[in-house]
């Protein structure tokens, strides 16, 4: 599951080289099946779901999306899942994506890795390999993952990757089930394992639109008294907030409902071949299996990307979003409509504003503005 991290999240990436956008980033979702039960996970199908499995992109559909890709200008390319190990011709489509010279990162949940594909990733180096714990001992990891004997396979594959000096982070998505064992993780892969760690606990429903993972997300003030133990972590945000201030003016018109990289210099590509703005966005997409990736670029998110914000927004005029993460994609998934602020990312997002001493300046009606 991808986890936003504040402290390295480039906003100042030039979108256009000779008056043209180019695509420099991209998210491919080479499955959504998984080996994980994990209640909060957004697209964790199961393992061996026969519809899944046969909807996916073969190895051919793949290879041929990756040249077009990196025709289109393409340098920095996340593989994610899912669990992107689960596919049999995954090493396939990594050694592919390395020879036509991509910058590759690999999300993970480490339980399968094994000391030939540890061997496999040390002659073709990724730049990140990203893998994501759950807690500190095996009974909060597997209360999550929902498998038996969970924890220690993944602490067997990061060792795997330790031992062949693999460029390695851990992660955490922070739940209700697992947050008493957050600082426990971080002392376990900084201090034992001698590994970066961060966490996120902005949880979102799932891709279909479910709202089961909202079960385990915290309350917003629970994700803020997080924030506020970790002096790291509020200097990341407050670095964040004021560079995305900066520069947002430069990149994003003051109308545009999209005011991150997606369709400027950032795609999602799902496991079926669906073109999107970001891998989170549940809009159909545009179908690669039909038509060129640069097609999809040029014509379909490049509509998107125009889309403008509805005038009457809060949103329009308020200095809070990088605290917030609102998008599109959220107010799809939670209020059925991209135009739709998200309660609780409102709520964040005034909270952190307090707790870092911002002066929030005057966005219209703003219910939360007077809670604070």
């Amino acid at each position: 599951m991808e986890i936003v991290d504040y402290s390295s999240w480039s906003l100042g990436v030039k979108q256009r080289v000779g008056g043209r956008r180019v695509p420099l980033a991209g998210t491919i979702e080479l499955t959504r099946r998984c080996n994980h039960h994990c209640r909060h996970c957004y697209n964790n199908l199961p393992a061996g779901d026969s519809k899944a499995l046969a909807e996916e992109l073969n190895t051919d559909e793949l290879l041929r999306i990756l040249d077009e890709l990196a025709a289109s200008g393409c340098v920095w390319l996340l593989f994610t899942g899912g669990e992107i190990l689960l596919r049999p011709d995954f090493l396939e489509v990594y050694i592919y994506a390395k020879e036509r010279g991509f910058l590759t990162t690999l999300f993970t949940n480490g339980t399968l890795i094994t000391p030939h594909l540890a061997d496999e990733l040390a002659r073709r180096r990724p730049f990140s390999i990203e893998i994501t714990i759950y807690g500190a001992t095996p009974e909060t990891y597997e209360r999550v993952t929902g498998v038996p004997g969970s924890f220690g396979r993944c602490l067997q594959g990061i060792s795997h990757l330790r031992d062949r000096g693999l460029p390695l982070k851990l992660k955490s998505m922070v739940l209700t089930i697992n947050r008493q064992e957050v600082r426990d993780m971080q002392r376990l892969a900084e201090e034992d394992l001698g590994l970066p760690f961060r966490f996120d606990a902005m949880l979102n429903p799932r891709c279909d639109c479910s709202q089961s993972p909202l079960a385990v997300r915290l309350s917003p003030e629970e994700v803020v008294a997080l924030d506020l133990a970790d002096p790291e972590r509020i200097l990341a945000l407050r670095e964040f907030a004021e560079r995305f201030s900066q520069t947002r003016s430069m990149l994003h018109p003051s109308d545009a409902l999209y005011v991150c990289g997606g369709g400027g210099y950032s795609f999602g590509v799902d496991p079926c071949g669906r073109l999107r703005m970001c891998v989170l966005s549940p809009e159909e997409g545009f179908d690669l299996r039909r038509d060129s990736f640069q097609a999809g670029w040029d014509q379909f998110l490049s509509r998107e990307r125009a889309l403008k914000l509805n005038p009457k927004s809060k949103c329009r005029h308020c200095t809070l979003r990088p605290l917030c993460g609102m998008c599109p994609a959220n107010g799809a998934l939670e209020c059925g409509d991209p135009q739709q602020p998200v309660d609780f990312l409102c709520r964040v997002s005034h909270l952190r504003a307090d707790a870092l001493g911002w002066k929030v300046a005057p966005h219209g009606e703003c219910e939360y503005c007077k809670k604070n």
